[in-house]
C-alpha cells in the first residue's frame, strides 16, 4: 500500500539524511560566471549592470544578501572587477559573506547610494557621454527606488534592464547546479512517499504540512520545507491552495505540492492522487493530466520556442474536452516555469514566450487541470534540457492506483 497504513513515527523512521557529497556552488564557477556575464556584455555592447542584493548577487557572487529598502549589492563593468555598493556599517559583514572578493564602496545612512553608484561608474571608466550614452542595467529584481533615485542622476548614461545578461547566465545551467537540482529533488520525493504513507482518515491538512516539514529536515533540509501546499476534496481544484484547513474524507482527492532548498537550490514537485476509493471520473482526469504532461515533455525539444511546449499540453486537454485556452474546467496557468535559485525563474513554457529551448534549462511540467466544484489533478515534475533533448529530473506519477511506481 502506498497511501495510508503508517504511522507519523513510521513514516519519518523511513527517511534519513540525503545530503551527503552535496557540494555547494564554489568560488571557481562564480568566477566563471562573471566572466561568462562580461564576455556577452562586451558581444552586446553593455557597459555595466547593477545586481542587486538577492538571487542574482548570489548567483555571481556567492555573497548571500536579502534585498531591504537599503541599496546593497554589486557592480560589474563590461571590463575589469568587480566592486561592491553598500552601507558603511555593513562593511565588515558584507566582507564576512561575500565570496568573490571585491572593492566594497560605502556610503553612510544620510548619503545617497544612488550618486555613489554613478561616482563608482565614473572612477572605473564608464564615463556619461550625451552623444553615445553607455548602457547600464539594473537589476530587475531590484526595487523600484533604486531606479528612481539612479535614473535622475544617470544624464549621459541609458539605463535599462539587466534582465538581457542575467537571464542568459541563469538559465543556462552547469553540471554543478544541476547536480543540487537533482539532489534537491530527490529529497522531496522521499518525503512525498513518506507523506502519502501517513495519511489516515481525519487527519487535517495542518497536520500534513507540518509532518512534510519535519520530512524534510530528517532528509537534510536543514530550513524544512521550502513551501508547502496540501489541499484534499474540493479544495484541490484551486491551484495555490485555500484559507481553511480541511479534514481528509474516503474518496478525497489528495494534491500536496512542496519542496526544498539544498545549497540555495529549489525543489519543487506535486502530486495528485485518491485517498481510499477511486471513482472513475477522478480516474479519468487524472489520465487526462499525465497524458497532457507527457505531450508537452515530447514537445520540449531543443530549439523549440517555449511556447510551443504550452501549446502541446493544451492541444492534448482540449482533446479530452478540457478547455480551450485558459478556460475552465481545463489548465488555467501556464504549463511550465523555470527553476533554479529562485522558484520561479525564466524563461516560461507559455503562450508568448518564443525563447529558444537550450541546454541547461529547468522547467516545471505542471499542466493542471482545474473543475471548480469537484476537484483538480496537478502532475508536476521538472525536466532540464540536454544535448540530446529532454531529461526528467524526477519520473511522472506512475497511475492513479499507484502514484509512486512502489507496486511495479
Amino acid at each position: 500500500m502506498t497511501i495510508g497504513g503508517k504511522t507519523i513515527e513510521q513514516a519519518l523512521a523511513s527517511l534519513s539524511d540525503m545530503t551527503a557529497g552535496a557540494v555547494p556552488i564554489g568560488k571557481d564557477e562564480h568566477l566563471a560566471r562573471i566572466a561568462r556575464a562580461q564576455a556577452y556584455m562586451q558581444a552586446q555592447g553593455v557597459a555595466a549592470i547593477y545586481i542587486n542584493a538577492g538571487a542574482n548577487l548570489t548567483y555571481f557572487t556567492g555573497t548571500k544578501w536579502h534585498a531591504s529598502e537599503r541599496m546593497v549589492g554589486a557592480i560589474l563593468p563590461a571590463h575589469g572587477e568587480i566592486e561592491y555598493i553598500a552601507p558603511g556599517f555593513e562593511e565588515s559583514t558584507l566582507k564576512d559573506f561575500m565570496l568573490v572578493d571585491g572593492q566594497v564602496n560605502c556610503w553612510d545612512e544620510h548619503e545617497s547610494p544612488y550618486a555613489l553608484f554613478v561616482t563608482v561608474l565614473k572612477r572605473i571608466g564608464i564615463a556619461p557621454n550625451s552623444a553615445q550614452p553607455p548602457r547600464v542595467g539594473i537589476c530587475e529584481s531590484a526595487a523600484f527606488f533604486i531606479y528612481d533615485g539612479i535614473r535622475p542622476l544617470a544624464e549621459g548614461y541609458t539605463l535599462e534592464n539587466a534582465r538581457n545578461v542575467t537571464a542568459h547566465c541563469r538559465t543556462r545551467k552547469s553540471a554543478a547546479e544541476i547536480a543540487l537540482m537533482q539532489r534537491a529533488k530527490d529529497m522531496t520525493m522521499a518525503v512525498h512517499i513518506a507523506t502519502a504513507s501517513m495519511l489516515r482518515l481525519g487527519i487535517t491538512t495542518k497536520e500534513v504540512e507540518e509532518f512534510i516539514d519535519r520530512a524534510h529536515r530528517k532528509v537534510g533540509a536543514a530550513a524544512g520545507s521550502y513551501f508547502v501546499i496540501v489541499l484534499f476534496g474540493e479544495a484541490t481544484a484551486y491551484p495555490h491552495g485555500v484559507s481553511y484547513v480541511q479534514t481528509l474524507k474516503p474518496g478525497d482527492t489528495v494534491l500536496i505540492d512542496t519542496g526544498c532548498k539544498l545549497h540555495n537550490y529549489i525543489s519543487d514537485i506535486t502530486r495528485t492522487y485518491v485517498y481510499g476509493p477511486i471513482s472513475e471520473r477522478q480516474r479519468s482526469v487524472w489520465n487526462s493530466e499525465k497524458k497532457a504532461q507527457a505531450a508537452a515533455f515530447a514537445a520540449a525539444q531543443l530549439g523549440v520556442p517555449c511556447e510551443q511546449v504550452d501549446q502541446a499540453a493544451r492541444r492534448s486537454l482540449e482533446a479530452d474536452g478540457f478547455g480551450p485556452g485558459y478556460k475552465l474546467p481545463g489548465l488555467p496557468h501556464r504549463t511550465g516555469h523555470g527553476i533554479g535559485l529562485d522558484i520561479h525563474e525564466w524563461p516560461y513554457l507559455v503562450g508568448g514566450d518564443k525563447t529558444p529551448l537550450d541546454v541547461g534549462m529547468c522547467f516545471s511540467n505542471e499542466p493542471m487541470i482545474c473543475i471548480p466544484g469537484e476537484f483538480g489533478v496537478r502532475h508536476e515534475d521538472h525536466f532540464y534540457m540536454t544535448e540530446h533533448g529532454p531529461k526528467w529530473f524526477t519520473e511522472p506519477a506512475h497511475s492513479i492506483d499507484d502514484p509512486f511506481g512502489l507496486n511495479r
